[in-house]
C-alpha cells in the first residue's frame, strides 16, 4: 500500500493530509517540531494540507505529554499529571476527520507514536517510553472512513 500510495502523490494533484509538525509547525507538546522538509515542500506547494488534532481539539502548545491507556475497560488519554484528556484528542480527530472530507485526501501521513497521529505503534501509556501496537485516536478515526493512513518513518522509507 505504501509505496503505491507514494506515488499517486507524486503523480497527481490529489491532497494529501499530513501532521502540522512535520511541516515545521511548533505545535507538539514540548511546543517544538519535526520537520521533514519534503513534507513541508508538499504543503508549500499546495500538495499537503497540515493539521494538528490536538490544537484542533483545544490543547495549548506547549501542554503536557498524553499517552493512551485502559482505564476501567476503557481506552482513555491521560496527560503525565493524571488528567483526562480523552475529550480533546476525540474532538481533534473529529474536526480533523471533517478537513479531510472538506479537502478530498487520498491519504495522510501522520507523526509516528503520538496518542493522535500515532499508527501501527503508540506509547504504552506508562510514561516509560515503551512502544506498544496500536494507533492514535486521529490515525483510527481517518482510517475507519477509509483514509489510508501512512506514518512519517513509512513517509521516509518511500
Amino acid at each position: 500500500m505504501s509505496d503505491r500510495v507514494g506515488l499517486n502523490i507524486i503523480k497527481t494533484d490529489s491532497k494529501i493530509l499530513v501532521s502540522a509538525c512535520l511541516a515545521g509547525e511548533n505545535c507538539r507538546y514540548d511546543g517544538k517540531n519535526c520537520l521533514n522538509k519534503d513534507i513541508k515542500n508538499l504543503v508549500d506547494t499546495g500538495k499537503a494540507v497540515p493539521v494538528c488534532p490536538e490544537v484542533l481539539g483545544g490543547l495549548p502548545v506547549p501542554r503536557i505529554p498524553s499517552e493512551i491507556t485502559v482505564c476501567d475497560g476503557n481506552e482513555k488519554i491521560i496527560n503525565r499529571h493524571g488528567e483526562d484528556v480523552t475529550e480533546f484528542f476525540k474532538r481533534g480527530a473529529k474536526k480533523t476527520l471533517e478537513i479531510a472530507k472538506e479537502k478530498k485526501v487520498i491519504c495522510a501521513i501522520l507523526k509516528s507514536r503520538s496518542p493522535s497521529c500515532g499508527t501501527g505503534e503508540i506509547y504504552d501509556g506508562t510514561f516509560g517510553g515503551k512502544l506498544t501496537k496500536g494507533d492514535g485516536i486521529t490515525a483510527i478515526k481517518l482510517k475507519e472512513a477509509g483514509i489510508p493512513v501512512i506514518s512519517d518513518e513509512e513517509w521516509l522509507s518511500l
